[in-house]
């Protein structure tokens, strides 16, 4: 699908778009008002007002182009302001995650020299008021929310701000407009800093052209449209709700719904009943594991009802991916299935959804079977923030699970080892080069790679060869034009026995099992694998009759019930693969205790590190 209007930065997007709509009354995001309860939206041309006064009001407190704007908030539509007043000056944007701590706040905000500051909770006020005074290039703090109290001088309220810049802009705004058209695709358009599983984070440089390629790129790969709708809740500091919940939704006119928060999302799904949907894995997961402890409490014939509901869903999807045709009898099968044992699932999912885009960590092959099955299909993606973030994705006609798709138009994406070039594949539509390969590191070269790391030129080196390529740090290989990922290289475990061992595949066996919500394999210089395991809190309960969650998720009916699961799992597996011993752990993984990026991804170290004493307790008995 082409993009709605012609861009090659994010400027020429934004007032493409505003001619566009202007004077058609068409909203370009909604959200939810606090004090009404409803959903209210923002106009094209209100949007353009707004985002006018914010510049004006930036550019009067001396942001230039090339100057840093840092925005510490939640989703909302102040945050699409900040950004695109941004953006019209030639100024680059860093945006910071809600879950990091001031420390970790002040760091980014002095590594990038950013010179204003825009906040939205109280929360984030009071980070941003206890690390100004270490943040020499900073000039003054926006507070998106109420102001209460004694405030020192350099916080301004929002209100404010946008009033004084609204008459800024107006006395300024032939000049002002001549900063966004004077925007070219080389200049940066955004610091984003990675999280990481480790170490310190690292500002990666991405560019207009870096953002608007992969926005167009995805555009042609995917196809949205005038018509479609989005929830966004993954966070807009991150490339992948950036790139793909922002930038190339708004290229195809969709429309843009901010979810009230993450925890919202179930509900505001039935608000906003929208056509499509970015999330990551741990969502699907969760509704998965839902759908099958539902279905395990609910006796022999339900679970024969579902299970037949799933075959027959399966035979449906595959046939279609086939190009072949749909009999009376199966088509008439396929619907009573729907009804019988789906129905519930679109509903929760808003009853309106054409299709979801998962990325950020690998979907298990098994959901994205099951909700296919039930007519949900996800379309798996794989890239980096570093990369944009998309470097492949599943087209939506023939998804195959357990992939992450064709490359990406544009993009050229290799499979290395040694040093050497096995395959590699210049993504376009149809174009199914690169059918096979053996396995090595996957590394990518296009106009979406970043331009470097702010700062960093040693590390920038690392990341980009002399060859252009830039180093994912992944393994994987192609399979008949689909991109296969293996594993993360510093996830490796090399066992004492010089086995190599990518624990992902391993972990995302078990992403199916109710019982289990998180699992961590350990055997870095191990004699044998074995695992931390998050036993899932509402089901362990209702097993055991425990009073508390902590209580339940260490119970032993629950440690008998997961030892059985291993069992079961170690009896298929290679030796060195198979997982000998585990311990449950009656806390979650999670952002707030800081094992889990705020891209839910698993802090192994981190992980490691905090129960240390059990791990050594797993392996004490080795001589």
């Amino acid at each position: 699908m082409a993009v709605l209007v012609p861009f090659d930065t994010v400027p020429e997007l934004f007032y493409n778009l505003a001619a566009h709509y202007k004077g058609k009354a068409r909203d370009v995001v909604r959200h939810k008002d606090k004090r009404t309860k409803e959903w209210v939206g923002i106009t094209w041309d209100e949007m353009v007002a707004d985002v006018q006064a914010m510049a004006g009001y930036l550019h009067s407190k001396g942001v230039r182009p090339g100057d840093r704007v840092a925005i510490l908030s939640e989703n909302r539509p102040e945050w699409f302001v900040t950004d695109m007043a941004t953006q019209i000056l030639g100024a680059v944007n860093v945006s910071l995650y809600t879950t990091l701590p001031a420390a970790q706040v002040g760091f980014i905000l002095a590594d990038s020299g950013s010179k204003v500051f825009i906040t939205s909770t109280s929360i984030q006020l009071r980070k941003a008021e206890s690390v100004y005074d270490e943040c020499p290039d900073l000039e003054g703090v926006v507070a998106m929310s109420e102001l209460r109290g004694e405030h020192p001088d350099f916080v301004t309220a929002w209100d404010e701000a946008m009033t004084a810049g609204a008459e800024y802009w107006k006395a300024n705004e032939s000049d002002l407009r001549a900063l966004g058209d004077a925007v070219k695709e080389e200049d940066l358009s955004a610091l984003i800093y990675t999280s990481g599983t480790t170490g310190t984070p690292k500002g990666v440089m991405l560019t207009h052209k870096n953002f608007c390629s992969n926005a167009k790129a995805a555009s042609e790969a995917i196809g949205f449209d005038e018509n479609d709708h989005h929830l966004s809740f993954l966070p807009l500091c991150h490339s992948f709700e950036r790139t793909a919940g922002y930038l190339t939704v708004l290229a195809n006119g969709a429309l843009i719904s901010y979810a009230e928060s993450v925890d919202a999302v179930s509900k505001n799904l039935l608000e906003v009943h929208p056509t499509l949907l970015v999330s990551v894995p741990r969502l699907f997961e969760r509704i998965y594991n839902v759908i099958a402890k539902g279905v395990e409490e609910g006796g022999a014939a339900k679970q024969g009802i579902f299970n037949w509901a799933v075959s027959t869903g399966k035979k449906v999807a595959e046939r279609r991916k086939a190009g072949q045709r749909i009999g009376p009898f199966l088509n008439a099968q396929h619907s009573l299935a729907m009804k019988l044992a789906f129905a519930k699932l679109h509903e929760k999912l808003g009853g309106n959804l054409r299709f979801a885009v998962s990325g950020g960590a690998a979907l298990p092959k098994a959901i994205g079977e099951f909700f296919e099955a039930a007519g949900v299909t996800i379309i798996e993606g794989y890239g980096l923030t570093e990369t944009s973030p998309v470097l492949a994705a599943n087209p939506l006609d023939a998804p195959r699970f357990g992939s992450v798709g064709r490359v990406m138009p544009g993009v050229t994406v290799g499979i290395m080892k040694d040093g050497a070039i096995l395959t590699q594949h210049t993504g376009a539509v149809g174009d199914d080069n690169a059918l096979s390969s053996g396995e090595g590191e996957i590394v990518a070269r296009g106009p979406n790679i970043m331009r470097g790391y702010w700062n960093n030129e040693e590390e920038t080196k690392e990341a980009i060869d002399t060859e252009g390529w830039y180093h994912t740090g992944d393994v994987g290989r192609f399979s008949n034009g689909y991109l296969q990922i293996t594993d993360r290289i510093k996830h490796m475990i090399v066992s004492k026995g010089g086995k190599n061992i990518y624990p992902g595949p391993i972990e995302d066996r078990f992403k199916t099992d109710p019982l289990i919500d998180q699992v961590l394999i350990i055997g870095e210089g191990r004699e044998f694998l074995s695992a931390l395991v998050v036993a899932n809190a509402d089901l362990a309960r209702s097993m055991t009759g425990a009073e508390s969650d902590e209580a339940a998720m260490v119970h032993p009916a629950v440690e008998e019930r997961v030892k059985e699961t291993f069992k079961t799992y170690s009896k298929q597996a290679a030796s060195h693969e198979r997982i000998r011993d585990f311990r449950l752990l009656d806390e979650a993984f999670t952002v707030e205790n800081e094992l889990m990026t705020p891209t839910m991804k698993l802090r192994r170290r981190a992980i490691e590190t905090r129960y240390e004493d059990l791990i050594d307790e797993m392996y004490a008995a080795v001589v």
